[in-house]
C-alpha cells in the first residue's frame, strides 16, 4: 500500500468457521462481486481460487490460510480465508494474530459446531471484533433463530440480528434489512450480482417490527442517545443505528448477525457492506505494543510516519523463490531493498522483493505501509512469530503460542542417496508449519514426524512424496505420549573428574514434585550463593531441562514437574558450567526414576452427531475405545454426543463410525488435554514399545 492511502478505508479481516460451513464459498462470492475474480470458483469442482493447493482441491477442504485483496465501494479489504478442520487450528491462530476483524460463518443447519467454538475462543484471545454470517439458509433444516440462540448460549456472545431471512430452505428468497427497513432479493440470472430492493412483504411486517425493537433494545444498553429515544418511543435514524452498532461491535459488546446462502449467491453484498460498516480499520485498533531493549513496554501507532514495525505470521516455501514471509505491517513503511532488524534473532535482514498476494498468484509492489498485509522475499534468519523493525530500532511484538503435536509417524529415506533430500524437505515443511515437529528416537535411530492429527500428517506425507518428490517409507501413525511423576523424590548428582591438568567439579541436590496437568516444567533455586554461585544456575537449569526431554519409562518427554535445587557444593578452582550441567542431568534422571513415573496420553474431545436409531451401536463403539461420554443433547432430529476419548483408540474412527451407523453419523475431534494412562494399559504400551 502506498504511504498516501487513507487507513480508515482499509479492512484486514479473516473468514473463520467449522469445516463445511461455507467459508471458502463465501470468499469466492466476495471475490466475484468485488471484481477480483471474473468467474465464480466452486469448492466441489476443485476450482476455488482460495483452495489452490492440490491437496485442497482433491479433498474439497481448506488446509492453508490464503490471503487476497479486493475493493468494495472504494474500501480496500485484505482477506485471509482460514481452514475449518481442527488439525489446522494453527493456521487460524496465526491469521487471527494479525487481523483486525473477522467474519464467523455458521451453517444454518448445524448451528454452532465444535470448531466454531475453538476459533471463537481464539478470536476472544486476540480481542477481535466479529460479525456473524449464517450461511446455507437454502438447506433443509435451516433455522436462523436457533443458530442465533446457539451463538448466545454456546459462545457466550451477544448476537444482534441486523437482518432476518425471508423464507428458508427451498423457499429462501432474500433478507430484510432491520436498519433500512427494506427487503433485498438477488437476481438469479445475473448470479446474484443484481440486488433488488423491495418493500417488506405484508406477511413479514410484524416480525420486522419485533426484530427491529430487539435491535434497538440491545443497542440501548450501550448507547445513551438510543436509550433515551427508545424510552421516549421516538424514531431512531439509520445513521444513528449504524454509528451505535459500529461502536458496540468495536468494543466487543455485540456481534451483528447477517444471513444468506453463498452457494445460491444470496446475501453477499450486504455482508460486504457490513465489513465496511462494523469492522475496524487499522486506525480503530489500539497502537501495537511490544518489548523494548530495556524490557519496558514500547508502542507503535498505525501511521506511516512512525518507525517501521511488522510481524511475520507465516513462512511458505515457493517453487519460484526460496521462501516467502507473510507480514503484517503495524507502523511505518517498508520498501523493497530496505535493511531491517530482527530483534528476536538479533540479525539484520535485507528485503529483496515485496509482493501483493492473491491466493497462489502474486504481483510485485514497491512498498507496504502501516496497516497492510503482504509478503516479502529475501529473509534468511527470520521465522514465524518474529518481529521486523527499522535498523537501529528495537521492539519485540507479542508472538504466538503453538500447540504441541499429539500424533507421529516414523519416516525414513528409501536409500542413502535420498537421505539429504528428505532431511532438507522436512526442514522446509517445519519452517512453514510451527505445529509440525521432527524428532529422532535415539534408541531406534528412527526419524519421527509429528502433527496435530491424522489428516495433518496425511497432508504432510502427501506433500513430501508428491510435491517435493522425496523418496521415503512412512510408518503407521502413533500416539505422542508424555511422561510425568506421581510423587515427590530427591536425588544427588556429583561430577568430580580430572581432565588433563584441571579438574571438573559440580555437585547438586534436587527435589522433584508433581504438578497439575498442563503446568509444564517449573524450575526454582533454593540455594544460597555461598553454596552454589548464581553464574552456574543457568547451566544447572539447562542440564535439567535437556534431560527432561526423555523420561525413565520409555523415553517420552517429561512434563508437569516442579524441580527445586535444594543443595550442592562447588569448588572455586575446579567448578565449571559443564560439570554442573552433567551433575544436574545425573540428579534429575535418578529423581524422576524414583518418583513413581507415569505415562500420559492425549485425550481428545469428540463430538458425534448421530441419528437416534443408531445411538446404541455408536455408544457401544465409543465405549470400546475407552471413551467417557460427558453429555448427550438432541439437535434437529439427531443426537449430539460429547465424549472424551484417548487418541490411541481413535485411529480409523471414521471407518468404525460409518459401519456402526450405516454412514449416517459424522464426528469432529480435537485435542483436550494429557492425562494418566490406566496402570494395566500403561504396562501394555511400555512392553509393546520396548519390544518385550
Amino acid at each position: 500500500m502506498s504511504a498516501g492511502i487513507d487507513l480508515s478505508t482499509v479492512r484486514n479481516i479473516g473468514i473463520m468457521a467449522h469445516i463445511d460451513a461455507g467459508k471458502t464459498t463465501t470468499t469466492e462470492r466476495i471475490l466475484y462481486y468485488t471484481g477480483r475474480s471474473y468467474k465464480i470458483g466452486e469448492v466441489h469442482n476443485g476450482n476455488a481460487v482460495m483452495d489452490w493447493m492440490e491437496q485442497e482441491q482433491e479433498r474439497g477442504i481448506t488446509i492453508t490460510s490464503a490471503a487476497t485483496t479486493c475493493i468494495w465501494n472504494s474500501q480496500k479489504i485484505n482477506i485471509i480465508d482460514t481452514p475449518g478442520h481442527v488439525d489446522f487450528t494453527v493456521e487460524v491462530e496465526r491469521s487471527l494474530r494479525v487481523l483486525d476483524g473477522a467474519i464467523a460463518v455458521f451453517c444454518a443447519v448445524g448451528g454452532v459446531e465444535p470448531q466454531s467454538e475453538t476459533v471463537w475462543k481464539q478470536a476472544d484471545h486476540y480481542s477481535i471484533p466479529r460479525i456473524a454470517f449464517i450461511n446455507k439458509m437454502d438447506r433443509i433444516g435451516a433455522d436462523f433463530d436457533r443458530t442465533v440462540a446457539m451463538i448466545e448460549k454456546r459462545l457466550g456472545a451477544n448476537p444482534v440480528a441486523v437482518q432476518i431471512p425471508v423464507g428458508s430452505e427451498a423457499q429462501f428468497e432474500g433478507v430484510i434489512d432491520l436498519i433500512k427497513g427494506k427487503m433485498y432479493s438477488f437476481d438469479e440470472l445475473s448470479l446474484g450480482q443484481e440486488v433488488i430492493e423491495k418493500e417488506i412483504p405484508e406477511a413479514y411486517r410484524d416480525r420486522f417490527t419485533a426484530a427491529h425493537m430487539v435491535l434497538l433494545e440491545k443497542l440501548a444498553d450501550f448507547d445513551e442517545e438510543i436509550m433515551d429515544k427508545f424510552l421516549e418511543d421516538t424514531p431512531v435514524s439509520a445513521t444513528e443505528i449504524y454509528s451505535a452498532l459500529r461502536k458496540a461491535t468495536l468494543e466487543l459488546n455485540v456481534v451483528p448477525v447477517l444471513c444468506g446462502s453463498a452457494f445460491k449467491n444470496k446475501g453477499i453484498q450486504p455482508l460486504l457492506d457490513s465489513i465496511v460498516y462494523y469492522l475496524p480499520s487499522p486506525l480503530d485498533v489500539p497502537p501495537v505494543t511490544g518489548e523494548g531493549k530495556d524490557g519496558g513496554v514500547v508502542s507503535r501507532k498505525a501511521d506511516v510516519g512512525e518507525k517501521f514495525s511488522a510481524l511475520i505470521f507465516k513462512l511458505m516455501s515457493d517453487a519460484f523463490v526460496e521462501s516467502l514471509a507473510f507480514i503484517r505491517v503495524y507502523s511505518g513503511v517498508l520498501k523493497a531493498g530496505d535493511k531491517v532488524f530482527n530483534p528476536v534473532k538479533k540479525k539484520k535482514e535485507k528485503i529483496g522483493k515485496i509482493l501483493r498476494l492473491h491466493a497462489n498468484k502474486r504481483e510485485e509492489i514497491t512498498e507496504l505501509g502501516a496497516g497492510d498485509i503482504g509478503a516479502v522475499v529475501g529473509l534468511k534468519f527470520s521465522t514465524t512469530g518474529d518481529t521486523l523493525c527499522a535498523s537501529g530500532d528495537y521492539i519485540v511484538l507479542e508472538s504466538m503460542d503453538f500447540p504441541e503435536p499429539v500424533i507421529g509417524v516414523a519416516i525414513e529415506a528409501k536409500s542413502k542417496a535420498d537421505e539429504k533430500k528428505l532431511e532438507e524437505t522436512l526442514a522446509k515443511i517445519a519452517l512453514e508449519d510451527p505445529s509440525f515437529r521432527i524428532t529422532r528416537n535415539e534408541e531406534t535411530g528412527q526419524t519421527i514426524i509429528s502433527g496435530m492429527g491424522e489428516l495433518h500428517l496425511e497432508i504432510i506425507v502427501d506433500r513430501l512424496l508428491n510435491e517435493f518428490k522425496a523418496n521415503a517409507n512412512v510408518g503407521k501413525p502413533q500416539v505422542s505420549y508424555k511422561e510425568t511423576i506421581g510423587t515427590t523424590a530427591e536425588a544427588e548428582g556429583k561430577f568430580d573428574q580430572l581432565t588433563g591438568a584441571k579438574g571438573q567439579y559440580g555437585h547438586v541436590i534436587i527435589r522433584v514434585e508433581p504438578l497439575e496437568r498442563g503446568s509444564g516444567i517449573v524450575f526454582e533455586s533454593l540455594v544460597k550463593e555461598s553454596q552454589i554461585p548464581d553464574i552456574f544456575l543457568g547451566a544447572i537449569e539447562k542440564g535439567i531441562r535437556d534431560s527432561l526431554d526423555a523420561g525413565p519409562l520409555i523415553g517420552y518427554p517429561l512434563t508437569d514437574i516442579k524441580v527445586s535445587l535444594i543443595g550442592g557444593s562447588y569448588s572455586e578452582e575446579e567448578s565449571t558450567e559443564m560439570a554442573f550441567g552433567i551433575s544436574s542431568a545425573m540428579a534429575i534422571r535418578r529423581a524422576t526414576a524414583d518418583a513413581e513415573p507415569l505415562l500420559l496420553e492425549p485425550i481428545m474431545q469428540v463430538e458425534v452427531v448421530c441419528p437416534e436409531e443408531y445411538l446404541g451401536e455408536m455408544m457401544n463403539d465409543l465405549n470400546s475405545k475407552r471413551a467417557k461420554v460427558v453429555g448427550i443433547e438432541p439437535s434437529n432430529e439427531m443426537q449430539v454426543v460429547k465424549a472424551n476419548a484417548p487418541l490411541a483408540g481413535m485411529f480409523g474412527y471414521s471407518t468404525s463410525l460409518r459401519s456402526a451407523t450405516q454412514g449416517r453419523a459424522n464426528f469432529t475431534m480435537q485435542f483436550e488435554k494429557y492425562d494418566v494412562v490406566p496402570k494395566i494399559k500403561s504396562n501394555e504400551i511400555i512392553k509393546k514399545i520396548r519390544g518385550i
